[in-house]
């Protein structure tokens, strides 16, 4: 297996989880607050995973 390959399918399994949740939560007890800092974080993994494989 290539670990280039791991790398970008745990990214992607990451980024979709993550929308996932979002999607999935109730929108009406949802504070803008959590929504920004579930796509800060999702942001921030897929710079680490960029700097990892050297993009």
């Amino acid at each position: 297996m290539n670990k280039r390959n791991f790398y970008v399918g745990m990214g992607m399994g990451l980024i979709v989880g993550g929308a996932a949740a979002v999607a999935m939560r109730s929108r009406r007890n949802t504070p803008k607050s959590v929504l920004g800092r579930t796509l800060k974080t999702i942001g921030e993994v897929s710079d680490s995973i960029s700097d990892i494989m050297g993009w």
